[in-house]
């Protein structure tokens, strides 16, 4: 026990001259050999005993050299080597903190600084030395300010495309891709989205663009900083693609529109979510390439209408600003496509849920109040009603014109005063058409069964607009009193409401109505079956209804009689003059003979 305690004496002092070299404190020489040497007050105690079984290795300042000294000392000990094992440990990790001040001392002397500290581990067998060394090699990086790019505005990327140099591009690229039309288009908008790949997103916010901007200028978006020459260079290119690849490429450039929409907008809550796929064009490329392509071929939307229409993707309120640029464009390059798409698109979307909100309805409104104030717009609209085979404004359509136009005088909003002054052109366009041909003839029809119903709901405004319709489809149609006569007594108080009307203005609709025979015919069918009903004790409380629809048939077809009595008296009259005017023509002759007689004149 005695020998164990000195070895741990002789282990700790040796620890403690370690520690003090390193601080430069001073020096201790130890002598192992059993001969006292003192060195700074310090003094070794051996057993001349324990050195004759066992001979301490010399100590050495090095941290290495003293584990492997620790290390044989302790597989001298055999059995006993558990007794120094925590010396050893303790030892080892005051070395090692010892050399990390020191490497630190080293580094704050020599101004290097060493970003991510590296501790030495005895079994990599990595020296200080070496720890010491990757501490010096690395060197303070100074970050060098990023350049900022230089804003470039829509108007300054456009000025910088020359027409000659697109018309070439042009030339070029249908020589290579005559065939592959798809492929044309896609390197068309290559061009122009390598010009306004400047362009960022801060200089075109387009999102709050359409959302803040009137339709009168939204529509000028972003065509309006593109010059005439580039324009005309780019329309006419495209006026020689077909319309099946515009379709194909219009939709694209409108997928990759509402893809960056959905970006900006995020996933809601509950929804899956959605990787979007941002687009490889600036998006100021794929406005200004869209809607030169719908501008030079609008019926291109017509083409998309059934997908426009019916996939979801391309409908909601969000979209709207969207939707009405586009339809602007179209009626840019022809105002009968953009009312066509108007009527089918944008106008159903008043009688949804969309209608109770006011932005929608005004930009919905914009759109058609910019429509019809183009030049020559009633003419153009007019010549063309029908297009491919289509009303421009279908019966359905005027229905709904008719209730948003005159709804009753709770309903009314502002919004009204300026349906009521677009109807007028809207009513003429749906009524247009040729007068006895079979088309217009399935058209009054339709729209006489939608002008009775609208007659009798009860609104005084509704009902006189639709009974003067009621009244101009029969004008149109004969075979419409047929029609009429067969839903008379099932739609007793409109028919009550059309024939009032048409006796207080007999004299005005009587010289509109090309075949009267038609008239008088269905009038005595009326009374016919108003006596009928009349008649029978069922039905009392339509007896009212049946005898004021009785009084004005009769009051009309009095007004018959007397018109043809008024014709037999014309004819007769016309007759008897005829007849006076030879009479006294030839009596005039023989006085003539008599008075040349007389006075002795020749005779001719």
């Amino acid at each position: 026990m005695d020998e164990n305690s000195a070895l741990i004496a002789q282990l700790l002092m040796e620890d403690e001259i370690e520690m003090r070299n390193s601080s430069g404190k001073g020096n201790v020489n130890v002598n192992v050999n059993g001969k006292g040497q003192s060195d700074g007050g310090w003094k070794t105690v051996t057993y001349s005993k324990r050195n004759k079984k066992q001979q301490l290795p010399k100590v050495s300042n090095s941290p290495e050299n003293s584990s492997s000294d620790h290390r044989r000392s302790n597989d001298v000990g055999g059995g006993e080597a558990d007794v120094f094992r925590s010396i050893e440990q303790h030892s080892e990790d005051r070395r090692r903190r010892i050399a990390e001040e020191s490497r630190r001392r080293e580094e704050e002397e020599s101004g290097g600084r060493d970003g991510s500290k590296r501790h030495s581990d005895e079994d990599d067998g990595e020296s200080d030395d070496g720890d010491r060394g990757g501490a010096g090699e690395q060197v303070k990086k100074v970050k060098k300010p990023k350049a900022k790019k230089p804003k470039v505005t829509v108007a300054e990327a456009a000025a910088k495309i020359d027409a000659g140099d697109l018309g070439a591009f042009l030339v070029d690229i249908t020589v290579s891709y005559e065939t592959q039309q798809d492929i044309l288009l896609m390197r068309f908008a290559d061009y122009f989205g390598r010009a306004f790949s400047s362009v960022s997103s801060a200089q075109f916010p387009w999102l709050k663009i359409f959302k803040e901007s009137p339709v009168g200028k939204l529509v000028d978006i972003p065509l309006a900083h593109i010059s005439q020459d580039v324009y005309k260079t780019a329309v006419d290119w495209l006026g020689q693609r077909s319309l099946e690849a515009l379709a194909s490429f219009v939709l694209w450039s409108v997928d990759s529109i509402f893809a960056d929409l959905a970006s900006h907008q995020g996933v809601t809550k509950g929804s899956k979510k959605v990787v979007q796929q941002s687009p490889s064009k600036s998006l100021v490329a794929i406005f200004v390439v869209l809607a030169m392509a719908l501008q030079r071929k609008p019926d291109v939307l017509i083409n998309l209408l059934p997908v426009i229409s019916e996939n979801p993707k391309y409908q909601g309120q969000d979209k709207l600003p969207v939707t009405v640029w586009m339809i602007a464009q179209a009626s840019q390059g022809d105002l009968v496509v953009g009312l066509y798409m108007w009527i089918r698109v944008l106008f159903p979307m008043l009688s949804g849920k969309s209608s109770s909100n006011p932005q929608s309805r005004d930009l919905i409104l914009q759109l058609i109040e910019r429509i019809l104030s183009s030049p020559k717009a009633r003419t153009i609209l007019l010549n063309g009603a029908v297009k491919k085979g289509e009303r421009l404004v279908p019966p359905s359509a005027l229905e709904l014109l008719m209730r948003v136009t005159f709804p009753v005088p709770s309903a009314r909003v502002k919004a009204t005063e300026r349906f009521e002054a677009v109807y007028p052109t809207l009513k003429e366009v749906a009524l247009a058409g040729s007068s006895g041909s079979k088309a217009m003839k399935q058209v009054t029809q339709q729209i006489l069964n939608i002008s009775v119903k609208a007659i009798g709901e009860g609104n005084s405004e509704l009902s006189k607009e639709a009974s003067d319709i009621f009244i101009w489809c029969l004008t149109q149609n004969p075979e419409c009193y047929k029609q009429w006569d067969m839903f008379y007594l099932d739609n007793l108080k409109a028919s009550v409401m059309v024939l009032r009307q048409l006796s207080d203005e007999w004299k005005d609709h009587s010289v509109k109505h090309s075949c009267l025979d038609q008239v008088r015919e269905t009038l005595k069918s009326f009374r016919q079956k108003n006596e009928k009903v009349l008649a029978k004790a069922e039905n009392s409380g339509d007896h009212a209804s049946l005898k004021e629809a009785d009084k004005y048939c009769k009051a009309i077809l009095g007004r018959f009689s007397r018109g043809l009595g008024c014709i037999r008296s014309t004819f007769i009259v016309s007759a008897a003059l005829a007849v006076g005017a030879v009479i006294m023509s030839q009596k005039e002759f023989w006085d003539l003979q008599k008075l040349s007689a007389m006075l002795n004149l020749p005779t001719s």
